[in-house]
């Protein structure tokens, strides 16, 4: 898909794709806390706090988890800057390849923490870096595959932007909800309200997950949804 397809699509299908998206980002990070020792997947913010509490010795934080999600995500961006570029100038589905990639990686993570504890927590002894490496990496490139969709107001990745704009919002217009707005208007709160339900949602649907499924298969489930947007939006963008 080239840039002047992708801003084509319409903003309601891209406005319900990215709520997906935000609603696999809150399980994501859902699971890689819970489960991979005090580390956040998605949300680099968090990592970033946790590396400094691991730095000044304090708060029982391993330099190591955070160190490795914070790198891990900062190549899978470098990836996504490098690759989707090339893609899109050579008129490929890059939004679909991104999240092909994504979707790959978290199979990755999944698959690793199967083989090495089963349906026990991934964070083991240290051994979980490379669950958490694979994970972090997906949520690099899914940062950067967002950014290049350009949803205003919905990043996938974090809620604190679309908290502010949707507080700005309402106290600037507090009797208009939806009815009363213009389409612009109605769409943008729409968007930030996702953004925002949509990482708690997610947050609850990964916790409900490590209990029958544990982490890899939590994963599993992530990645096979990833994919089938992957694969629905090719469906899409070839149908006559």
């Amino acid at each position: 898909m080239s840039e002047s397809s992708s801003a084509a699509v319409p903003g309601p299908r891209r406005t319900a794709v990215m709520t997906v998206l935000t609603v696999l980002a809150g399980a994501v990070d859902a699971v890689s806390f819970l489960t991979m020792g005090k580390v956040f997947c998605a949300l680099a913010t968090g990592n970033v706090l946790f590396l400094s509490f691991a730095l000044a010795g304090e708060g029982d934080v391993p330099v190591a988890r955070p160190a490795t999600a914070i790198g891990a995500f900062l190549a899978g961006a470098a990836l996504g800057a490098v690759a989707l570029p090339w893609l899109a100038a050579r008129g490929r589905p890059w939004f679909a390849l991104g999240l092909a990639g994504e979707g790959l990686l978290l199979t990755l993570g999944g698959a690793v923490a199967v083989v090495r504890h089963g349906d026990a927590p991934a964070a083991v002894a240290g051994s979980d870096l490379v669950v958490v490496g694979a994970v972090a990496l997906a949520m690099g490139l899914r940062a950067v595959t967002a950014l290049r969709l350009r949803v205003p107001g919905m990043p996938t990745l974090l809620s604190q932007t679309a908290i502010a704009q949707l507080v700005a919002d309402v106290l600037k217009e507090p009797r208009a909800v939806l009815r009363g707005m213009s389409d612009r208007q109605r769409l943008a709160r729409t968007r930030w309200t996702a953004t925002v339900l949509g990482i708690f949602a997610g947050g609850v649907l990964g916790t409900l997950l490590l209990v029958p499924l544990g982490t890899g298969r939590a994963l599993f489930v992530v990645a096979a949804v990833v994919l089938l947007l992957a694969a629905t939006h090719l469906a899409v963008r070839d149908a006559p």
